[in-house]
């Protein structure tokens, strides 16, 4: 399915939460959070930086704040989606229009603005750039790769190097060495494809 372009878009193609869904979104909307489309659903946005978003599933209607781990939660509705991989965002769950206590939620919209202002945020990690042996040498056996290699973003750099190491067999790790090798010489990333 391709993504929404629009808000409207968006719920439409959620029509079951879509009440629940333009509640949340009139709340955001009060408030200076700048609507945006990224990743094909509504996000709210302080000078460019990802405050909240909302979106539906299949059993409820979320709010998310992506630094919501910062939030004093004072009525302990946020949960955090993914234990051990998410580490700022957190979401509010709601399963009908009437879950919507709209102080709470512009209280808790309120406080994640002012975190924002106030440069509450959870840097990603970096990780470094660990280059498996088989990619090292072919690297090493042409120049032309190397440089062409070289010249890759970082991102681009790490998800050849993280497609090769995951492999589990020599023979797929040369399989997909010669598979990438005619990308890296064009200069392309692994999933420009999909982008």
């Amino acid at each position: 399915m391709k993504m929404a372009k629009s808000p409207d878009e968006y719920f439409s193609r959620n029509e079951e939460y879509r009440p629940l869904l333009e509640k949340l979104q009139s709340i955001l909307q009060s408030t200076e959070l700048e609507e945006k489309m990224k990743w094909g659903i509504p996000t709210y946005c302080w000078k460019n930086k990802n405050v909240a978003g909302i979106g539906a599933f299949k059993s409820y209607a979320g709010l998310w704040f992506f630094n919501g781990v910062f939030l004093k939660d004072s009525a302990n509705v946020l949960i955090n989606a993914q234990e051990r991989k998410t580490k700022g965002m957190r979401q509010w769950h709601f399963e009908s229009i009437d879950d919507i206590d709209e102080q709470l939620v512009s209280a808790y919209i309120k406080e994640a603005i002012q975190n924002q202002k106030d440069g509450k945020e959870i840097k990603p990690e970096k990780k470094p750039l660990i280059i498996p042996d088989d990619l090292k040498e072919a690297l090493a056996s042409s120049s032309q790769l190397a440089e062409a290699f070289e010249s890759l973003s970082l991102s681009c750099k790490r998800e050849y190097a993280e497609h090769i190491a995951e492999a589990k067999r020599p023979e797929t790790k040369q399989k997909r060495l010669e598979k990438i090798k005619p990308m890296i010489l064009e200069k392309v990333g692994l999933y420009d494809k999909y982008k």
